[in-house]
């Protein structure tokens, strides 16, 4: 199994995940033309993905998932609260498979298990996907950590996990207040603090790479999440790598290892 972020931020989110003969993408949040080159970019013809699975219907995670469904005939997997929410601003989409959190689906090569995360949006979903003995968890565009879905994240071998903001920048940063209270809010968005608090309480032997996604542009610094995360890992002894991704930059293939992989040095350089 491997996997690409192709953008992660409020400009727009999109990830692929490899598996055999399976690709996926994860949210279509920029345009289609812009993912198209950027899958290309990445070695991926568009029109051999497997589908495009939604995990909320904001902008930054739908706006392209009509143009690249209708014209690559993808499959659209989709939580129905999701689809309604979105009134159609997605347009026309040939096929559309609906799921529901507390169980798994088939995407191909794919065990896919959705599960509700608390945002302001009508259903959000993060995801862990299961592949031939590999477990992938993606879990962005929350404001708190429910215990289930620290259940859902545990024991992956490679984690997508949101860094939004750094608190005392979005404090004194120039949103407006009712926006910086949404932020802040128990429906926004996780802290650089509350995910390593998080990661605290994930790490183990076989975690082998933590991404953190969904830095804010206004209120962090990739810097900033990274050393926090960075402290948890070091004070954990465990040999996970850790990386960012800025927003408006598309990351690297990340290869995820067996769970009996051999131990490696604590940490990569930061993909920056």
């Amino acid at each position: 199994m491997r996997f690409c972020v192709l953008a992660s931020g409020s400009s727009g989110n999109a990830v692929c995940i490899e598996s055999e003969n399976t690709k996926l993408l994860v949210d279509c949040g920029l345009s289609g033309k812009e993912v198209t080159k950027r899958l290309i970019q990445r070695g991926v013809n568009p029109a051999h993905l497997d589908g495009i699975l939604v995990t909320h219907e904001h902008h930054d995670h739908i706006l392209g998932v009509g143009v690249l469904s209708r014209k690559f005939d993808l499959p659209v997997y989709i939580h129905p609260r999701t689809l309604a929410a979105s009134k159609g601003r997605m347009g026309w989409l040939p096929r559309t498979i609906s799921f529901e959190t507390g169980g798994a689906f088939q995407a191909g090569a794919f065990s896919v298990a959705p599960f509700s995360i608390p945002h302001d949006a009508a259903y959000p979903v993060g995801f862990t996907f299961s592949s031939r003995g590999k477990k992938l968890g993606l879990a962005t565009d929350m404001g708190f950590v429910p215990e289930p879905v620290k259940a859902r994240l545990k024991n992956v071998q490679a984690l997508i996990l949101e860094s939004n903001h750094d608190l005392k920048m979005l404090q004194e940063g120039p949103y407006a207040w009712s926006l910086k209270q949404r932020v802040m809010s128990r429906h926004g968005h996780l802290s650089n603090v509350d995910a390593g608090k998080l990661l605290g309480e994930l790490i183990h032997r076989d975690l082998e790479n933590v991404v953190l996604a969904h830095i804010s542009k206004v209120n962090n610094d990739p810097r900033l999440a990274y050393r926090t995360a960075e402290a948890v890992i070091r004070q954990s002894g465990e040999a996970t790598i850790l990386g960012t991704v800025r927003q408006g930059e598309t990351g690297s293939w990340i290869e995820v290892q067996h769970a009996s992989r051999n131990r490696r040095k604590l940490h990569q350089p930061p993909l920056l």
